[in-house]
């Protein structure tokens, strides 16, 4: 076995990188029956909660001596990952290669081009009608041409839930008290295992719920083309199955549209497709299961980005009108809730 030996200025440089992370907000909604809450992920340097993960995976590595100076970082994401990672990489001097596909918006594929030198983009879709599996496989061959490379691997690594065990959960649980129901979108599977396992742990009768997308596989759906980044997924994640879920929500993307359009309109929240759907899947949950307790509940969740790089589609008029129209065009029976799938659900849990 190769003895690895950590490079002591990278050690000190992404140390002092790690006091930017001071903490997002939280802040209350206005709710007729719920008190719900937003931590605001959006907040961090890079704009989403994936500065979590990206760079305590970096630092770890780094610690271990899995990175040296002439590491080439090589990684698939849709967006917001590649960007921290992208980021943090620059600020550490070490090289990054992004693998995207044509769902990754075009701000965010042109912020990606100016900050990494080489940027693999994929056009073929794969069996399941995404683009992961065809980015993972890029990714492998990428490993092999780069020499020393690493991979941060986002959808098994540990470090990736430790992210968010460590500091999203433990900023979410010091904020908010006591949380009854938790959301949190799932696509990579690290924010929702970090985050649910503590917030277990401090609240053990707090109700988990899972907010999924259409045409996601994650928890036994039919696969089908996706159109918004950042949530679902074309294999189930292997962080996933670390997560303590409760229950599942699955909203259609058009719903999600209208999410962010809603959170917007109220409340002044610029967001991204993800919390679109969290923000969809609360209000058909609570359509199905209005609180009927003494006390208000208190609901929490995490505002993963904001819209910026969205404009051009969940926010522009035009491709909203052309995305109900293809959803009226494939409409199909109505996606499982929770109840009906409970065999898939344990795949989910540890």
């Amino acid at each position: 076995m190769v003895q690895r030996h950590a490079d002591n200025t990278l050690v000190e440089r992404v140390k002092q990188l790690r006091t930017g992370l001071a903490g997002t907000p939280l802040i209350p909604l206005a709710h007729d029956e719920l008190d719900i809450v937003a931590k605001l992920e959006f907040c961090n340097p890079t704009g989403s909660t994936k500065d979590r993960s990206a760079l305590w995976i970096l630092e770890r590595a780094i610690s271990r001596g899995e990175i040296q100076q002439n590491t080439t970082v090589v990684e698939s994401s849709s967006g917001n990952f590649a960007l921290a990672l992208a980021f943090y990489c620059r600020m550490l001097g070490i090289a990054f290669v992004p693998v995207i596909d044509p769902n990754c918006n075009a701000a965010t594929e042109t912020h990606l081009r100016n900050l990494c030198r080489h940027v693999e983009k994929v056009s073929r879709r794969d069996a399941a009608g995404g683009y992961l599996k065809t980015r993972l496989s890029r990714v492998q061959e990428l490993l092999m041409e780069f020499g020393p490379a690493y991979w941060p691997n986002q959808y098994a690594n540990p470090d990736a839930l430790d992210a968010h065990y460590q500091f999203t959960a433990g900023e979410l649980i010091k904020d908010a008290g006591v949380i009854d129901y938790l959301f949190v979108g799932v696509s990579t599977g690290g924010t929702i295992a970090g985050v649910s396992r503590r917030v277990k742990e401090a609240f053990p009768r707090s109700v988990v719920v899972a907010v999924d997308t259409e045409g996601s596989v994650i928890f036994g759906g039919p696969p089908k083309k996706r159109w918004i980044p950042g949530i679902g997924s074309s294999i189930v994640p292997p962080l996933c199955r670390q997560a303590l879920i409760d229950e599942v929500e699955i909203v259609s993307e058009v719903r999600a549209a209208e999410g962010c359009h809603e959170l917007l309109d109220r409340y002044g929240l610029f967001v991204g497709g993800s919390t679109g759907s969290i923000y969809a899947g609360i209000q058909s949950y609570f359509a199905r299961n209005r609180p009927t307790g003494p006390r208000r509940p208190t609901i929490a969740f995490l505002a993963a980005d904001r819209g910026h790089a969205y404009t051009k589609t969940v926010y522009d008029a035009d491709w909203l009108r052309a995305l109900r129209a293809e959803a009226a065009r494939s409409a199909s029976p109505v996606l499982p809730h929770q109840s009906d799938i409970e065999g898939e659900l344990l795949t989910c849990t540890p």
